[in-house]
């Protein structure tokens, strides 16, 4: 059984990995590994073991010994890592008391993206990143896609995964999927992955990998491909179990060729679980879910360190492009910070959007800087197609840009606005209304909007709160202690200058009226190309006690019958209309001859 905790060890290359015949080549392999368990060691006791210097130096020694001589491809290996539910505040380089040596190390390498939105939950962030698109030209601007619903992401949406297998690339993905499964079309291998290894819905228990959604409505969720993954139901923490599948496909792949690797950790979501040991470095934290949430910050930060080593040890890092990236805030009910910005997790205030993110690099050209350009993650899915020599269709309509020369050279982002999203069918402002909208726009309803400086929001933006870290008392975040603002009564337009005025504070929409009219405008021109909204009922039919205890798809087969019957129903009736025509001729026929008219 593998090891408890995090770390891990790189699993020996398989028979069918890619090899270099002699012995030169076993000795360094050996050597190699031998390192690679000094290394794991040496981050393990962080603070007690290795110096910095030490560390550094093995690193190089491991990077030279075993990345091959033979030579890459000119497409680059790209690794996405996302995290889920890390809060802003939540990264050494951010001012937390969480210690994250990995994420500081490659973000000081790289370049860190101090301006990068993503969208305020789960499901939407994903679809983004994956397609492209804004929310709105998906239909899925409302909520997330939820386990017992009979939806998923369009299946004429060209995905990112299927893009790259185009022009050659080997595709997987590790990790949390949460883009519907009630079909198995919309499952990952049916949306562009060859492999995939990981969870469908939105959250679970991190040892088990059971999920109740309501009582009487629990099953397993871990697969492998298209089928559960029971024989790895033993126990094991999920971080650790997805860092070990990373570093098996790694083993297993020839670095000559192509990969991307698309690892979606469920850490640091809730339920808030993590390895003993993790705890011990965060005693001082008096609230016990800001410390459950530190220590499996800690877990996620190492499993990335183990990600990077494996990058090294089989030869992909040289010709590696990684982009981390949270997927939306933090939640400070569940031990995430968000802190100075206001807001968190759900909401449109920047607390709720504006993420940890950079991306690390050989192939950048200006390393060790700090990015403040726009970025969206919508921009990643034109960047990586372009990374990898493909092509994007001329009919295709996308939100996102390449902004691969803003985060490499330091240039200017093509992107002056982002649509943070639309909802129709969000809970309504009490005190929105067209006339609040100029005319223009129901401010009713739930909608923000960036353009330059600029920042609109009409409608519910949500939990408006800014939530210091002293507030995380014994008993969690205390509102008592949270620097909270009373809306004004009929309140349902802001605008706030982003780049003066990141946290919040001064809403300027009585000041600068005309501003607030002209991003209405855009606002209500980005609506006239929205499709409908993707928000079907729960079906029972997707209860994993139908379906052998496992969350998985459900609607497929049952359509297949109905569509039987009905085929069947339709043919009987065919057939009794041909018996009838028939009938109709012949006494038809027999009443003629009776005539005498034309008989004989």
């Amino acid at each position: 059984m593998a090891p408890r905790g995090c770390a891990g060890h790189p699993p020996p290359p398989s028979p069918q990995a890619w090899v270099c015949p002699g012995k030169m080549l076993a000795m360094g392999a050996l050597a190699g590994f031998w390192i690679l368990c000094l290394l794991t060691y040496g981050y393990l006791s962080w603070g007690q073991g290795l110096e910095e210097e030490e560390e550094g130096a093995l690193l190089a020694q491991a990077g030279d010994r075993l990345e091959p001589s033979t030579t890459s491809t000119s497409q680059p290996h790209l690794i996405f890592i996302l995290a889920d539910d890390q809060g802003f505040r939540d990264v050494g380089y951010h001012g937390s008391e969480i210690k994250t040596p990995t994420l500081d190390k490659l973000a000081a390498e790289g370049v860190k993206l101090e301006n990068y939105y993503v969208q305020p939950i789960c499901t939407p962030s994903r679809s983004q990143f994956i397609t492209g698109k804004y929310q709105i030209h998906t239909g899925l601007q409302h909520s997330i896609i939820r386990p017992t619903q009979p939806n998923c992401l369009p299946l004429d949406n060209a995905t990112l995964p299927q893009k790259l297998k185009e022009v050659g690339y080997s595709t997987h993905m590790v990790g949390k999927w949460h883009l519907g499964f009630y079909r198995k079309e919309c499952m990952p291998t049916k949306r562009g992955f060859d492999t995939f290894f990981g969870s469908l819905l939105g959250s679970g228990d991190y040892y088990t990998h059971y999920k109740c959604d309501s009582p009487g409505m629990c099953g397993y969720d871990l697969y492998e491909n298209d089928n559960a993954a029971w024989d790895y139901d033993n126990g094991i923490y999920s971080t650790q179990m997805y860092t070990q599948r990373v570093q098996q496909i790694l083993a297993s792949h020839n670095p000559t060729k192509p990969i991307f690797l698309y690892i979606a950790y469920q850490a640091v979501h809730s339920p808030l679980q993590a390895p003993g040991r993790y705890f011990e470095h965060y005693r001082s934290i008096i609230n016990i879910n800001r410390r459950r949430y530190a220590a499996m910050l800690s877990c996620l930060d190492e499993a990335i360190n183990n990600v990077t080593l494996a990058l090294k040890t089989y030869g992909f890092y040289n010709n590696s492009i990684i982009i981390y990236s949270s997927d939306n805030g933090g939640q400070p009910t569940a031990g995430g910070s968000n802190w100075p910005l206001r807001g968190s997790k759900g909401t449109y205030w920047e607390g709720g959007i504006r993420a940890v993110g950079f991306v690390h690099s050989p192939l950048l050209k200006n390393k060790g800087t700090v990015c403040k350009e726009l970025v969206h993650i919508t921009d990643w899915y034109p960047t990586l197609i372009s990374l990898a020599e493909g092509q994007i269709d001329e009919d295709i309509q996308l939100d996102g840009y390449d902004i691969w020369e803003t985060i490499s050279e330091g240039l200017r982002s093509p992107r002056v606005d982002i649509l943070h999203n639309i909802d129709p069918i969000y809970t309504k402002a009490k005190n929105g209304s067209w006339a609040a909208g100029y005319g223009i726009w129901n401010t009713a309803i739930q909608s923000a909007i960036r353009v330059q400086h600029w920042k609109l929001l009409t409608g519910n933006p949500g939990y408006s709160d800014w939530v210091p870290p002293q507030s995380f008392s014994n008993l969690g975040p205390n509102r008592w202690h949270n620097e909270r603002i009373t809306l004004s009564t009929g309140k349902s337009v802001w605008l706030f200058n982003i780049t003066a005025d990141p946290y919040e504070r001064v809403d300027l929409s009585n000041r600068y009226p005309g501003i607030v009219k002209k991003l209405l405008r855009r606002l209500s021109q980005f609506n006239k190309t929205a499709v409908p909204v993707r928000y079907p009922p729960k079906d029972p039919r997707s209860n994993p006690r139908l379906n052998g205890g496992v969350w998985g798809p459900w609607y497929k087969e049952e359509t297949k019958k109905k569509k039987s019957n009905k085929n069947r129903a339709e043919k009987k009736q065919k057939k009794s209309k041909i018996k009838k025509k028939r009938k109709q001729q012949k006494t038809v026929s027999g009443s003629t001859c009776l005539s005498g008219v034309t008989c004989g």
